[in-house]
């Protein structure tokens, strides 16, 4: 089987701008590479949607919380994550792509195969981006997810530790809301 060219050769954000949905759909691009993104497990789908269902309430009319979607960390070279969870300000719904000064929070929902780059590599990115918070959820085997929770120190463009939450998150910032992931 030959690889497309694409695959070998960094691409540029016009690029792909060009692409279809489709196209764009289960990738990820990293330094202008083509990252395949794997699909995701039911329960890691049901985390995510568990915990965009909560936060969409809780920040609702301002803040939308939507599932997998591009968000466009950096231009050169290009660099397009697509988080779990995305809370962006409702307002630039129709903006594409979405933009770090658009987003209030990400999630990464952790599973086998993305460990290092969502326990490393895209906390730095989300931070240098300047998004102010971003959400670790880890599926412990047999038990209930752990939920790392990271603030942004704007003077660092790093993130700060915040609460682990086993099974329930409650917090007050970026609003109040209450998660329940022991039923999923």
């Amino acid at each position: 089987m030959i690889a497309p060219a694409w695959m070998h050769e960094q691409i540029t954000a016009e690029q792909y701008d060009s692409w279809s949905e489709e196209q764009c759909a289960g990738i990820e691009v990293v330094d202008g590479m083509v990252v395949v993104v794997p699909s995701a497990s039911r329960r890691h789908n049901r985390l995510a949607k568990t915990v965009a269902i909560a936060l969409e309430a809780a920040g609702a009319p301002d803040w939308f919380a939507d599932l997998d979607f591009d968000v466009r960390l950096q231009d050169l070279p290009l660099i397009n994550r697509r988080p779990d969870v995305i809370v962006y300000r409702a307002s630039t719904i129709d903006i594409m792509p979405a933009r770090p000064e658009h987003i209030l929070l990400v999630v990464e929902i952790v599973s086998p195969g993305s460990e290092t780059t969502d326990r490393l590599v895209k906390v730095q990115e989300y931070a240098r981006a300047g998004i102010a918070y971003y959400w670790r959820v880890e599926q412990p085997v047999g038990g209930v997810p752990l939920v790392y929770t990271h603030v942004l120190d704007p003077a660092t463009r790093t993130y700060r530790d915040g609460e682990i939450h086993a099974g329930v998150v409650a917090v007050t910032a970026p609003f109040a809301v209450k998660v329940d992931l022991t039923q999923v």
